[in-house]
């Protein structure tokens, strides 16, 4: 990981098309800009952790009993 210490105003450029920009620096946060292209995809650590969590969650359920679930709110408590 590389380490790089800035201050307010001060960025950082990646691959000659990404621009990292500290806007703001307060007593517990750093406020970011992040310029890129609209094809680079930019997501929060934590949102990406909670996709995959969610992610994870969804196959430890058995494929049958999804689909009985779906079946029994469909036909208000029995299934087709």
């Amino acid at each position: 990981m590389l380490v790089i210490t800035r201050k307010t105003d001060e960025g950082i450029i990646i691959s000659d098309n990404i621009e990292i920009t500290i806007l703001e620096i307060t007593k517990d946060r750093v406020k970011i800009g992040v310029n890129a292209p609209k094809d680079i995809k930019i997501i929060r650590h934590e949102l990406l952790a909670a996709q995959n969590a969610n992610m994870e969650a969804s196959k430890a359920v058995p494929e049958n009993a999804l689909k009985a679930l779906l079946n029994t709110k469909k036909g208000n408590g029995q299934n087709d």
